[in-house]
């Protein structure tokens, strides 16, 4: 009578307290990982995690540090791995508050890709890292410049357009007018941190919000709010201050 092969072990990341449960079938295995739900540090994080499950459009803001991106990021991985969407689209208009995309090597996708870094890696801690180097070389997860945004059109999928307090009127419309049916779409800025010389696209679209009662939900951070660091908070602070 043969032996039976299977076995299961369960392994937990410390750093990350991420749960893994490995199946073992005689040379094969799969993983399983079993990740904690995104916990709301503040009152105004739970509010956003409530906008996020309640609607399909959300517009954050607030300052560095609060969790802005990183709840939006994490969510999308979440309806990701769980196969509630087909695709993450990434997008942020390309006015860089140091050098400009110009001078990086590579197509625009490659001189996008380092102002993606902290959506990425947040999307990496809930999917691992295997699995979003799958999804960005097969298009399931995909950075999309401002540049190439025209004629584009999105479906089941969460977009995600971060630093939108840098787009303009018409780029924020071409923006909005990609969104397909079964989408999950999330607006982050910080209309204070605007590096436009004309008027912020963000500002123009949450007036249109509040002028015609769009049903958009719009969660407004704090300075109270940010939850990065003590040292975050008081730079922030201190900038404020000083009106910088």
């Amino acid at each position: 009578m043969g032996k039976n092969l299977n076995k299961k072990r369960r392994r937990t990341d410390r750093s990350t307290g991420t749960a893994e449960i490995i199946h073992f079938q005689q040379t094969k295995f799969e993983q399983e990982r079993i990740l904690p739900p995104i916990k709301a540090l503040n009152p105004t994080q739970a509010d956003y995690l409530d906008a996020l499950r309640k609607s399909p459009q959300v517009i954050v803001l607030g300052p560095a540090g609060t969790g802005k991106t990183w709840i939006a990021a994490t969510h999308a991985a979440d309806l990701f791995r769980n196969r509630r969407i087909d695709k993450i689209i990434l997008t942020r208009p390309n006015v860089p508050c140091g050098r400009s995309l110009g001078y990086f090597p590579g197509s625009l996708e490659d001189k996008f890709a380092p102002w993606a870094v902290p959506v990425a890696e947040a999307i990496k801690e809930r999917i691992g890292k295997a699995s979003y180097d799958i999804a960005i070389k097969n298009g399931s997860i995909e950075m999309v410049p401002f540049e190439v945004m025209r004629g584009r059109s999105w479906k089941n999928a969460f977009v995600l357009l971060d630093e939108a307090q840098n787009a303009t009127p018409a780029e924020i419309k071409t923006f909005l007018t990609r969104i397909g049916e079964d989408c999950t779409v999330v607006i982050n800025g910080d209309v204070s941190q605007c590096d436009l010389d004309s008027h912020s696209g963000l500002r123009t679209v949450i007036d249109m919000i509040r002028h015609q009662d769009l049903p958009v939900p719009v969660v407004e951070f704090t300075r109270g709010d940010i939850v990065r660091s003590g040292i975050c908070a008081m730079w922030v602070n201190a900038f404020e201050e000083a009106h910088i």
